[in-house]
């Protein structure tokens, strides 16, 4: 029970802390003294008090789509060990369930931009459903990863389990290179897509949520915004030597600075690179399966751990 509260609140907070230290990291970089860590909470208590402007062609659909994408990212986060060895809901094979819940909240965001009519936010789903094609054979390809190295069947018991298995440092570098890309893809940030832009042409997740306001904007940044904890949260159980279940307090310490430790890694990624260009990003993403491939041929040279 007490893993279950640690675990419910590192999802609550830790999406808004991250991305107030990715704020604060890209202003240290430019000078400027930047937001409060916790501007983004404020943010999203100011869309809460503010009323939904729709789209005379939205339906229903259009208003419940946002509710239903943070649903399914509050319910693959209850299969996500971010502790390392433990996760609220585990059983065997969780980590398919968790990568088409995550599946389904983004076909639910793109029926929404369809809903509303617009040929932008047409364009911004077709190009997130593209790059959705590269992303989940890199994810399924690292967890496969795992899953060999350890002869663990569960998302928790792999990921939290691949630290002690044998050559860890050798799979260690490709599979957490791996989840940063991902991260970057699923929290559509630089390279992959950038939050800030203005431009319709260039957008990619910020062009789909053009027509929300609202509570219905706060539901999608905040889904967003946990998406970002998830995959920064797996990198930490991937990386965390303490089995929660022995040593609570030193795997929640660890996994608390290793979540922030990423979130300035992203940062700085932000504040030294640009964008790329539409028609590399494929090419990028395809980077991550390789990197899994790595991993996997780690696994299959040293014959793993059945």
């Amino acid at each position: 029970m007490m893993l279950s509260l640690l675990h419910l609140l590192l999802v609550l907070a830790m999406p808004i802390l991250l991305v107030g230290v990715v704020n604060r990291t890209k202003s240290w970089w430019v000078g400027r003294r930047g937001p409060g860590l916790l501007q983004s909470l404020w943010d999203l208590r100011r869309l809460l008090g503010k009323q939904a402007v729709l789209s005379t062609t939205a339906s229903a659909l259009f208003r419940s789509g946002p509710y239903a994408v943070l649903v399914c990212s509050l319910v693959a986060a209850s299969m996500v060990p971010l502790l390392g060895q433990f996760a609220p809901l585990s059983f065997d094979h969780d980590f398919v369930a968790v990568a088409y819940t995550l599946g389904l909240g983004r076909i639910v965001l793109m029926v929404c931009a369809l809903d509303v009519g617009s040929s932008f936010e047409g364009m911004g789903a077709a190009r997130e459903a593209s790059f959705s094609t590269y992303a989940e054979p890199a994810f399924f390809l690292l967890l496969g990863t795992a899953s060999a190295a350890t002869g663990m069947h569960s998302f928790a018991d792999a990921i939290g389990a691949l630290h002690h298995s044998a050559h860890f440092a050798l799979m260690a570098v490709p599979l957490v290179l791996a989840l940063l890309i991902l991260l970057q893809t699923e929290a559509s940030r630089v390279p992959v897509d950038d939050p800030l832009t203005h431009l319709e042409l260039t957008m990619i997740h910020e062009v789909m949520i053009l027509d929300h306001s609202g509570p219905e904007l706060a539901a999608m940044q905040y889904a967003a915004a946990l998406k970002m904890a998830l995959y920064a949260g797996l990198i930490a159980a991937l990386l965390n030597p303490f089995d929660p279940r022995l040593a609570p307090v030193a795997a929640l310490l660890f996994c608390v600075a290793a979540m922030l430790a990423v979130a300035v890694t992203v940062g700085c990624v932000e504040s030294l690179s640009a964008r790329l260009p539409l028609r590399w990003v494929g090419g990028y993403l395809l980077l991550a399966s390789a990197l899994a491939l790595a991993g996997m041929a780690v696994v299959g040279v040293t014959g793993g751990n059945p």
